[in-house]
Formats: C-alpha cells, structure tokens, sequence
C-alpha cells in the first residue's frame, strides 16, 4: 500500500513546469520508467474549461513529441507576430481580389452583341490565318459556296467504314 501511495505522490512532485501560453494553460513533463525504458510524458493543464482548440500549434507539437523543445516565450511572441502579419496580408488580399471582380463585372456589362469582337479580323492577322488557306479558297469564294454543300456535310445519315459496318445496327450496351 505505502508503495502505491509512494508512486502516486511521486507523480506530483516529479513534474517539472515547461512552460505557459497566453491562454493560461499550464505545460508539464516528467520522466518515469517504463520496462526499464525511461520515458518522458508531457501534459498540459488546461486554465479554464477544458478546449483543445485553444492549445498554440507549438504546444502541440511539443505534446506530440514532434518538437523536443519547448516553444520558448520569445518563440511564441515571434509567431504571434507573424500570424498577425499573414492575417493582415490576407484581408489586403481579400480587398485586393474584390476590386479586381468588381472593374470586370464593369467590363463585362460594357460588352454586348454590338460591341463583340470580330474573330475573323484577328485570325487573318496570322500566317495562313484563313480557314480555307490551304484549299486555295479566298474569302470571295467562301462566300459563294451553296447551302446545299454545307447540307450534306451536316447529313444525319450514318457513316462508317470498314467491312462490319451497318447503318442503324448500333444499339447501346445494357
């Protein structure tokens, strides 16, 4: 019994302070052995009402082993710091990108049918810019192409090639 007594008195003298954030919380270690293993647990002691999410990203990685040190008090006023700066950057942004959608939404209104640009202008300006360059078809013989020419490409006739193809044999898979 004096044993079981003796280990859990131990638990509250072996515990060493590591440090405090700005919330209160309280960050502790201690060493014990484990297996003959020595091992150190780390804590904390919440100042309030018990909230994981107000626990410093510092502190938590320290919790979790993944730091070995402790953050240091200059640590934390640095990365205060920069938080306030990356939070500052953040809303200039926001602004920033408000303003920008805004001046397009007013571009965006000023253009209609009337005012929309010509392609063909802008495609004549490359080399070979025009669609029937390679056929030797100028713009004046596009132009005189007949309907039923342009019709019987748009056919909604079936086509195909090869052997094993029948028109309208085709029937979706189930």
């Amino acid at each position: 019994m004096s044993k079981l007594l003796s280990k859990f008195l131990g638990v509250f003298r072996s515990r060493n302070l590591v440090g405090v954030d700005r919330a209160g919380n309280r960050y502790f270690t201690r060493t014990e052995e484990v297996d003959g293993l020595v091992k150190e647990k780390r804590w904390v002691i919440f100042k309030g009402e018990e909230d994981p999410t107000s626990i410093p990203v510092e502190w938590i990685c320290w919790l979790n082993g993944q730091r070995k040190k402790a953050p240091t008090p200059q640590e934390m006023i640095e990365l205060e710091a920069r938080r306030e700066r990356v939070k500052l950057n953040v809303s200039l942004l926001k602004k920033e990108e408000e303003m920008k959608s805004t001046s397009s939404r007013l571009q965006t209104r000023g253009i209609g049918k009337v005012n929309s640009p010509d392609l063909k202008s802008f495609i004549q300006q490359f080399p070979g810019g025009s669609l029937n360059h390679e056929k030797g078809m100028s713009h004046e013989d596009e132009a005189n192409i007949t309907g039923s020419d342009k019709e019987k490409d748009r056919s909604s006739e079936p086509t195909g090639s090869g052997e094993s193809f029948k028109p309208g044999t085709w029937q979706p898979p189930m």
